[in-house]
Formats: structure tokens, sequence, C-alpha cells
């Protein structure tokens, strides 16, 4: 059986990345910007010409790569920790994005929505 170096440790995640399709930038930013409160930042200019968009949040980073093949991540998804969960879901209800509240996981007030692609994300606070 293989074992880990002892050495070595995993310290964090430092981004997550959703796929979309091609073409489709411009989509972006009026859900990850203007409803998320995201920054959107330039991608290196070595990875700008692969199209997507980069977004921050503190030390939270999405970036949304582009697939030619591109389908939506229906099961697979970040799960992003919350203040406001509540306020957070009635905006995102309110401007078109449906929060699908799951009361599943004891300790935690959750929903899901789907990003302008169609790729699913979790928003949770503990409770």
């Amino acid at each position: 059986m293989l074992r880990p170096i002892s050495a070595m440790r995993i310290e964090a995640i430092d981004h997550v990345q959703l796929a979309m399709p091609v073409g489709q930038e411009h989509l972006a930013p009026s859900f990850f910007v203007e409803l998320l409160g995201f920054v959107e930042v330039p991608k290196p200019s070595g990875l700008a010409k692969n199209g997507g968009a980069w977004f921050e949040r503190g030390a939270v980073k999405v970036h949304l790569g582009v697939e030619s093949d591109f389908r939506p991540a229906r099961k697979a998804h970040p799960a992003f920790l919350v203040s406001g969960i509540d306020d957070l879901a009635r905006l995102l209800t309110n401007a078109g994005w449906p929060a699908a509240i799951d009361n599943k996981l004891p300790g935690y007030k959750r929903f899901y929505v789907d990003d302008p692609f169609g790729n699913r994300l979790e928003f949770m606070e503990s409770t």
C-alpha cells in the first residue's frame, strides 16, 4: 500500500473551476459580479487566449473554463459557505435564479442554484 509523503500536506483549495460553453463569457459577470459580489480578474496572458473568465471574492476564486463539448455539471458542484443565506436566496430568486432549498444536512441551511450555464452551485450557512 502506498502512503503519502509525510512532509507533504494539502493546505487549501486555490480555486474551483467550472465549465462554460464557447463564446458565452459575456453571461458570467451579471451573475458572479452583480449578484454574488465577485470581482472579475484578468487571466494571465498565456491563458487568456483559451477564453473563459476568472472571479474572486476574498480568498474564494472561481475560474470558468471553455469546453467545446460543454455539458453543465448537474451533480458535481462547489459549495460556498456564506452568511446571510436567506437574503442571498431571496436576491437570487428575485433576479430570476430560483434557489432550491434543501434541509437535509443537519447543522446547515443550504440551497442550490444554477449558474448561467446550468452548473449546480451550493450555498450553505452553519446554523
